[in-house]
């Protein structure tokens, strides 16, 4: 029987529970660019961009599109009051001095020990670094939001990374169509799980041993 998964939007969804009032947040391409249409009313972020982007509000309405307005992965945004524009290395310099709070990013591949693999597939032989590796370096927190399995159906959340490294030992949180994990010092913290799953049934299509929470529930939003 195939277990029923949960759509983009309700990951990206969980993952802005996570993010905090007054936070500056970066938001890497794929799930977490739609991060932001799903931020609490009561809640004001800083979303911060690569490409020279600060306060900038969530993705732009259909036929609102701006050429002039776009994050790190050529998504048009929406303007609001207090949205600034600087040079792409004074975005850098954000984040290599540590003033990103939390940045939520893809994954290829994530460790038990919180290891990211997100720039490159070995099998393709190409891959596309961006500011991947400053964030997992200079970030504050770095949540991973993602698929279960790839493609193929393989595990992304495995034991030791396959592929090279983006980052060592920094993810903290993992959030996917299946599971909430949390990276401990006790290993991979199984926390939520998508409705209708078991911890055996996540832990089946997962690469690394799972420990469950004792308040191990559904995923809540």
């Amino acid at each position: 029987m195939i277990k029923e998964r949960l759509e983009r939007e309700v990951v990206a969804m969980r993952v802005a529970k996570e993010l905090e009032n007054g936070s500056y947040v970066n938001l890497g391409i794929g799930i977490p660019t739609l991060v932001s249409n799903f931020l609490p009313l009561d809640l004001t972020v800083f979303y911060h961009s690569e490409s020279g982007v600060l306060n900038c509000g969530p993705l732009a309405d259909e036929r609102e599109e701006d050429i002039d307005l776009i994050n790190a992965g050529g998504q048009f945004l929406k303007p609001i009051p207090g949205m600034s524009f600087f040079s792409s290395a004074h975005a850098f310099a954000m984040i290599r001095g540590g003033h990103v709070d939390a940045t939520v990013l893809g994954a290829l591949q994530v460790s038990a020990t919180g290891d990211l693999a997100n720039w490159m597939l070995p099998q393709r032989g190409v891959g596309n670094i961006g500011g991947a590796m400053d964030l997992c370096a200079g970030a504050k927190r770095v949540i991973v939001a993602m698929e279960h399995t790839d493609s193929y159906g393989e595990p992304k959340v495995v034991e030791r990374c396959t592929y090279p490294l983006t980052g060592k030992g920094c993810v903290s949180l993992v959030v996917t169509d299946v599971a909430v994990m949390a990276v401990t010092t006790e290993g991979l913290l199984l926390r939520e799980m998508a409705p209708g799953w078991t911890a055996d049934e996540v832990q089946e299509i997962t690469g690394a041993h799972l420990v469950l929470a004792h308040d191990l529930k559904e995923i809540e939003l």
